[in-house]
């Protein structure tokens, strides 16, 4: 993304050099302590000739070369391993992927409840933090790192947040939350759907949990407004290749008041869960009593009682008057899933999320086409949609047009650094907390529903805006947030993070040659930046990495510790292409 990158240049160049001498500060060469095995660690091998594909595109045939594998991993993991890209080597494209596919998946809600039991005793205060240090852990080594990657992409389509009153003291809450977008981030769209639809996180954070539409009482509309806008068909009519219809040169609106309306009559009735039989008594409907101590981790039940009696019109459906709740949901929710509109409106956002902001109708319809039919008939087939937005000519092919490649978002970039450089916890518990101030942005703590960016959005009075592109990340860029990211790395990078300084990396091996500047540098370019860095930028870092006198007191991690700083602050590792 060229234009990406000149506006990148000129945020970035003046607070770098001035950085760079401060982040020569000490640091440990010790190596760090060998981290635990992650469960599950034995990963499936493939059979004589190979996993059979999981969807009709094809993986590339090639063996990747170092570089192509860190690229690739890039966009499929939270950054890449020394042992990830080794095996991705080994493997090859389609088998690594099939691989990943078959890894079970690593359960935020069982940390949480080894940090609170459910029930709570008496007395114990309960915090959100075991939430984040969850999502850490796994994002840096949960041996399913396809499936952290796509649930996370999927955390920023399907919004829910702790920023919110109802959820900012809710780790259970949103560790379960979590678990059904993982659970199903290989599964069937439409099966995710009805499980966020029924999550009492949605429920709580878009007010359809104790929604009521009975004795004359109108709807809470807000679910059924965002489950449209925001999770399934957007607000325009698509063509399958995600440009909008035109009529009489205007695009077409997908829904209207009336459709919202109609809809919002079909989530009344939801309530609190509870185990077992149900028993949907009028004090259980909004928590009050009886209340089952695992209501918050349990999908919502129906309350036949609080539900609309009216019918319920929508997107040219109507729903007949007295219909029971669960099939009015079901007929929403398969019109909802079943509009043309989802395949692309889903299609743009896990390649916006993945591998570039600005894809061509061509890659669009060609993921839309495998969200439509996996090849067998089966309409929204995540495991095929992941292959086709990892496996497109458009994805796996470095482009360099002015319209290629995404900003790497904040979290993706400390993520990145964690990974490459072996990052362990002392605790084994990640305990790193909230990060707005340093990078404005932290994982499940989104500022509203429309996730910390919108995927349409272009920066005002730039080359981006004057080419017609987007640029979601940069809804949180700016002067502010690029000074905070900058001295976030020139701390972290030496001294670790979290309470204590509980994470660091890894740099005994860095270490070992960062006498040679040539060699330092460009192992550091390969494991961060898929040797992207231009020669421009590689001369500078090394000419810096070399005005360090190797006689220096800490001069080799002092040279270690200023390379990482400048290629982390560098154009070339903040745009991923």
């Amino acid at each position: 993304m060229t234009l990406v990158i000149v506006h990148l240049r000129s945020l970035l160049v003046a607070l770098a050099t001035a950085c760079a001498v401060a982040a020569c500060g000490g640091g440990s060469s010790a190596p760090a302590p060998a981290p635990a095995p992650a469960p599950g660690a034995t990963l499936p091998e493939p059979p004589p000739g190979g996993f059979a594909p999981s969807g009709p595109t094809a993986a590339p045939t090639s063996t990747p070369t170092d570089a192509q594998a860190v690229r690739f991993l890039a966009q499929s993991t939270f950054g890449a391993t020394t042992s990830e890209t080794d095996r991705l080597k080994r493997l090859g494209y389609n088998d690594w992927v099939e691989q990943q596919f078959q890894i079970p998946r690593t359960s935020h809600l069982d940390f949480v409840i080894a940090v609170y039991p459910i029930p709570t005793p008496d007395g114990v205060t309960v915090t959100i933090d075991p939430l984040y240090q969850s999502v850490w852990k796994q994002a840096v080594t949960a041996p399913d790192s396809l499936r952290q990657r796509v649930t996370y992409a999927l955390s920023q389509i399907l919004v829910v947040s702790a920023a919110d009153a109802a959820l900012q003291t809710a780790p259970h809450t949103l560790a379960s939350y979590l678990d059904i977008l993982s659970t199903h981030a290989f599964g069937n769209y439409r099966d995710l759907l009805e499980a966020v639809t029924t999550h009492p996180a949605m429920g709580q954070y878009l007010t359809s949990l104790a929604n009521r539409g009975d004795g004359g009482r109108v709807p809470d509309e807000n679910y059924a407004r965002e489950v449209m806008q925001l999770f399934s068909i957007g607000l325009v009519q698509l063509n399958t290749d995600g440009t909008p219809k035109l009529v009489n040169g205007e695009p077409v609106d997908t829904y209207n008041m009336d459709d919202i309306r109609g809809l919002a009559r079909v989530f009344t009735g939801w309530g609190w869960g509870n185990t077992g039989t149900p028993d949907p008594v009028n004090g259980r409907f909004g928590g009050n009593n009886p209340q089952d101590p695992m209501r918050r981790v349990i999908p919502m039940q129906f309350y036949a009682q609080y539900h609309s009696p009216l019918d319920k019109q929508f997107l040219g459906v109507t729903v007949p008057a007295g219909t029971a709740g669960p099939q009015a949901l079901k007929t929403a929710l398969d019109t909802l899933f079943n509009h043309p509109n989802v395949g692309p409106f889903i299609a743009t956002r896990l390649i916006q999320h993945m591998a570039t902001s600005n894809p061509s109708p061509a890659y669009v319809g060609r993921v839309a086409a495998v969200f439509n039919d996996n090849g067998k008939g089966v309409r929204g087939d995540l495991k095929a949609v992941v292959r086709a937005v990892l496996f497109d000519p458009e994805a796996v092919t470095p482009a360099s047009g002015p319209s290629a490649g995404k900003l790497r978002e904040p979290v993706l970039r400390f993520t990145a650094w964690m990974r490459a450089f072996n990052a362990t916890s002392a605790s084994g518990n990640f305990r790193i907390g909230v990060l707005d101030n340093q990078l404005s942005q932290t994982p499940m703590r989104a500022p509203s529903v429309f996730n910390f960016f919108r995927p349409g959005f272009v920066p005002p009075n730039t080359n981006l805006a004057t080419a017609d592109l987007v640029a979601p990340e940069f809804q949180i860029t700016h002067e502010i947030s690029v000074a905070s990211y900058a001295n976030f790395v020139q701390s972290v990078i030496p001294n670790g993070i979290g309470t204590g300084s509980d994470v660091k990396a890894d740099y005994t091996a860095l270490n070992g040659i960062a006498d040679n500047a040539d060699a330092l540098v460009a192992r550091i370019n390969l494991v961060l930046a898929h040797d992207s860095l231009s020669p421009t930028t590689v001369t500078s870092i090394r000419d810096a990495v070399n005005a360090i006198a190797i006689t220096a007191n800490n001069a080799r991690q002092n040279r270690t510790n200023l390379a990482i700083y400048l290629t982390m602050t560098s154009p070339e590792f903040l745009v991923q292409k």
